[in-house]
């Protein structure tokens, strides 16, 4: 069983005949590192939700559901909000995070799964970036319930996987669960640079543990018109040595996970999108080959984040 160090707050919707339960907590009371899922009451954060749940007990980790009950009130000795409006606040943010944990639970009713939840009142890109440094992962919606609202997803899910200390899957609309879409394999980004190694690493590991395949994608030329005959040549072998680099050794770490590699003459965030179209997820480096060092997201990560229709997990380097 996972060990926990959680309050002595009362219990939230526990499941009936099992020991694990759904309680209160921070996620740097875990002696684990637990899947973290932010909601906000929005439909987009109780898909990501049932996501994480999966996630969690794909990994054998605890789930930990929060969100935030902060709000911009203004700058200095500005507006500030009576005992009145903040109950109100506690109370609405206690109900969010209750249906997320039932959402959760119902996704995976017969797992021994621990379920924790937490009602913060710090701004919501501040408080996850802060919550990401004792997480797993960190699971947010592409998208909010509103920019006047609580709006702890949207903008700020493109935040997150900017400045998270840890990998950020990135939920876009209905997550399918059904037998065929869990078979599908998992999807990679490969470019050669060693900004994509923790991509790679992370997407076999996905895959052995949901039992699919691996799909690697090299896309060698960022140009969108055909190359010469002699230029596809040279860039394909080019690029078909830099992929089997960049796979060499995941065979003998994952005996159990079958690799197809592609190499295409085409840009980056078009390939993948293409491919996209036959996988359940998407892993890709927080930057490529093109980007420096210091760059927080890549072009291509950028894109496909605001485009790609499967769930997705931005990663850099999780040392």
């Amino acid at each position: 069983m996972l060990e926990l160090d959680v309050g002595d707050d009362e219990l939230v919707t526990p499941r009936k005949g099992t020991t694990m339960s759904e309680k209160k907590a921070r996620p740097t009371e875990h002696r684990i590192r637990p899947v973290v899922a932010a909601v906000d009451g929005s439909a987009n954060s109780y898909q990501a939700a049932a996501w994480a749940a999966a996630e969690a007990v794909l990994h054998h980790l605890p789930l930990h559901i929060l969100t935030s009950a902060g709000i911009q009130t203004g700058f200095g000795s500005g507006i500030t909000l009576g005992e009145a409006d903040l109950e109100w606040l506690r109370v609405d943010a206690e109900r969010v995070v209750g249906e997320a944990a039932r959402v959760a639970r119902a996704t995976v009713p017969d797992e021994d799964l621990t379920i924790t939840t937490e009602v913060a009142f710090e701004l919501p890109a501040p408080l996850l970036i802060d919550r990401s440094t004792g997480a797993e992962i960190l699971v947010v919606g592409s998208r909010g319930i509103g920019a006047f609202q609580r709006g702890l997803l949207g903008s700020v899910s493109t935040a997150m996987t900017r400045h998270a200390h840890c990998p950020v899957a990135v939920i876009q609309g209905i997550v399918a669960s059904d037998p065929v879409s869990a078979a599908l394999p998992v999807l990679v980004g490969v470019d050669g640079s060693d900004n994509s190694v923790p991509a790679v690493e992370l997407a076999f590991e996905e895959a052995s543990r949901r039992k699919v395949d691996v799909v690697a994608v090299h896309a060698f030329s960022d140009a969108s018109a055909d190359l010469p005959t002699l230029g596809w040549e040279m860039g394909k072998q080019t690029a078909e040595a830099e992929l089997s680099e960049a796979l060499a050794g995941y065979g003998e770490r994952y005996p159990d996970v079958a690799v197809r590699g592609i190499v295409v003459a085409n840009r980056p965030v078009r390939a993948l999108l293409e491919e996209s179209t036959s996988a359940q997820l998407l892993v890709v480096g927080s930057h490529g080959r093109g980007g420096f060092a210091s760059m927080l997201l890549g072009s291509t990560s950028n894109a496909l984040l605001h485009s790609v229709d499967i769930p997705m997990i931005v990663v850099r380097d999780r040392k």
